[in-house]
């Protein structure tokens, strides 16, 4: 495989639409995250409270996934991709203009926003559709690098808001979406033999099966401890080791960035090597790294570097649980992208209203840690006992043509 190839076999275009469309999505996705510190500061917010704050955008993005995997069967993902983006502009500006400034008025924030994080199963159909399955780890992993967005929200939302006030950067927030949405209506094009639409039986038949909640709980791990690192970072940084909002976004932008630039590589590595041996080797690896983090360090280097290691692990563990999604439901990628997302938004949900609760309750974000080092261990178990069956039986049925 060669970079030649790849290029040959899609739709650059496309391609690169639905990474800039989900990248400025996730941007505003996780925006409260960084915005957390002094939105808590202003509104004297405890840690539970903060905790379930960032923790909602994640929750809304999570369920809506499924609705947007729905409405990408019915009306192509391009419009539905337009029809959330739209959505989302409208209710940063509404905000805004509102000068709504108290708790409540932030959560009903935080649910438009998760309509940003549906973005996800908008961005992979899209891409998906162009690229057969030897080129669909890169693919995805080019797509879903996206979730870089979340480096530009917690590098300059602390800064800008230090300057002109968190309400004002909620607005300016709508400025690059409606740029991204522009490029996105020229250039993206809906990928050729599209699926039919999908009805309750279709959804019903996918579910029954227990690849796709296999699938479902494996995504819950990577991109759930990713996201749900990403939007509790920055108050992490802050409360742990007493940075300021700007220095603690800073610290979570670069963590974020360390998982956001290796999921393409983690999709590319597993189109090489197969997605089961790479992801439990990253599933291993992301164990050992929370572990480490639940201790606390008292130094913030070696606290940082433990965040860093967990990322790389997750963020690869992304792009390659979406190198074997497609071998396997390549007919049904609208419903298993909706389903998957679901499951890895529930995962960020609980990961950041954990640690939240956790330091509430024990002065410490250790228990949330470890719950989370314990069920990445759960995945490598189930992975173990299953990647036998997936190799044989797959083949046999003609569901893979790529390493698996």
């Amino acid at each position: 495989m060669n970079s030649r190839d790849f290029l040959k076999a899609g739709h650059w275009p496309t391609l690169f639409a639905a990474f800039l469309y989900f990248d400025m999505s996730f941007m505003v996705w996780i925006l409260l995250g960084p915005l957390g510190v002094q939105i808590a500061a202003d509104l004297k917010l405890n840690p539970a409270a903060k905790g379930f704050m960032v923790a909602l955008p994640v929750l809304a993005g999570a369920l809506l996934r499924v609705v947007n995997g729905a409405l990408v069967d019915r009306i192509g993902p391009k419009r539905a991709g337009l029809v959330g983006q739209v959505l989302v502009i409208v209710g940063l500006i509404a905000f805004w203009a509102s000068g709504a400034h108290s708790y409540h008025a932030v959560l009903a924030l935080g649910l438009v926003l998760g309509v940003a994080g549906a973005s996800f199963a908008v961005a992979l159909p899209l891409a998906s559709r162009w690229y057969p399955p030897q080129f669909q780890g890169l693919a995805l992993g080019i797509a879903g690098a996206g979730n870089s967005g979340t480096v530009l929200a917690a590098l300059f939302a602390p800064g800008l808001a230090a300057a002109f006030g968190w309400t004002n950067v909620i607005g300016l927030a709508a400025i690059p979406l409606a740029l991204a949405l522009l490029i996105y209506v020229l250039i993206a094009r809906d990928g050729p033999n599209p699926a039919p639409p999908k009805g309750l039986a279709d959804y019903a038949r996918v579910i029954k099966q227990p690849d796709a909640w296999l699938f479902m709980f494996y995504y819950g791990v990577t991109f759930g401890g990713f996201s749900g690192l990403a939007s509790s970072l920055p108050i992490y940084f802050n409360t742990q080791y007493h940075l300021n909002a700007v220095t603690a976004g800073y610290c979570a932008a670069a963590c974020v960035f360390a998982g956001s630039l290796v999921r393409p590589i983690g999709g590319a590595v597993a189109d090489r090597l197969g997605g089961v041996k790479v992801l439990s080797v990253l599933y291993a690896f992301a164990a050992v790294a929370l572990l480490a983090v639940s201790f606390g360090f008292a130094s913030l280097a070696l606290g940082f570097a433990s965040l860093v290691a967990a990322m790389l692990a997750l963020g690869m563990g992304n792009g390659a649980v979406f190198q074997l999604v497609p071998q396997r439901f390549r007919a049904e990628m609208g419903v298993m992208t909706g389903l998957v997302g679901m499951t890895g938004g529930v995962g960020g949900f609980y990961l950041a209203s954990s640690l939240g609760v956790s330091k509430q309750a024990t002065g410490s974000y250790q228990a949330g840690f470890l719950v989370f080092a314990t069920l990445a261990v759960v995945a490598l178990a189930l992975l173990t006992q299953v990647k036998r069956r997936w190799r044989t039986d797959w083949s046999l049925d003609g569901f893979a043509s790529a390493r698996i």
